[in-house]
């Protein structure tokens, strides 16, 4: 049992994520993701032993997995709902970090793996951009869409949220964001047709 006031792993995992969103994973020690989680360096290697891997995987898992859990609920709604809920998620993070962070599931993707390995963070990365896909295209083709187009239509989804994501933060500015949100959801509804 932790000590009263000893830093949760899930404290931990948030902190991580927030600075790997903030820095990439190259730039950041496991000394720097503790401090910023305000967790003791013990008690990061209690509760990841294996280092900063492992840290990094889990914590890519965890905000990923955050996403995907407000896609689900909110694509219950419908497609539009989730793109629009989607969208908001993203929006609402840069713009409270004052465009310092990012998606750390894509700040893990774009750095160059040591040669010859695939860490698992990068692995990790990959799970969830699939997970976010999987879940607007299954969204769209309950819908009528087909399932090609679809699958299509969710890669095309996460691929310009992600990029504008970054646009973002480059330009200290919502609008990347605010324009693919209307291009996004003029396609997605038109696609979806008057009936949905």
């Amino acid at each position: 049992m932790a000590k009263s006031g000893a830093p949760s792993r899930e404290r931990i995992l948030m902190g991580a994520a927030d600075l790997i969103s903030r820095r990439g994973l190259s730039a950041a020690s496991i000394r720097e993701l503790a401090k910023h989680a305000k967790a003791p360096l013990g008690s990061t290697y209690h509760y990841f032993p294996e280092g900063k891997q492992q840290l990094a995987t889990e914590a890519v898992r965890y905000a990923g997995g955050t996403v995907t859990r407000v896609l689900r609920k909110e694509l219950e709604a419908g497609p539009v709902a989730g793109l629009r809920a989607f969208l908001a998620l993203w929006r609402g993070i840069v713009v409270d970090s004052d465009f310092r962070a990012g998606c750390p599931v894509l700040a893990v993707s774009v750095e160059e793996p040591p040669a010859g390995e695939i860490p698992p963070a990068l692995l990790a990365a990959a799970e969830m951009f699939e997970d976010w896909e999987r879940l607007l295209a299954d969204a769209l083709c309950e819908h009528g869409v087909a399932p090609e187009q679809g699958q299509g239509l969710a890669a095309l989804v996460v691929a310009a949220v992600e990029g504008a994501t970054a646009m973002c933060r480059a330009k200290r500015s919502a609008q990347p964001l605010d324009q693919v949100a209307q291009q996004l959801e003029g396609l997605i509804a038109g696609v979806l047709g008057p009936s949905s």
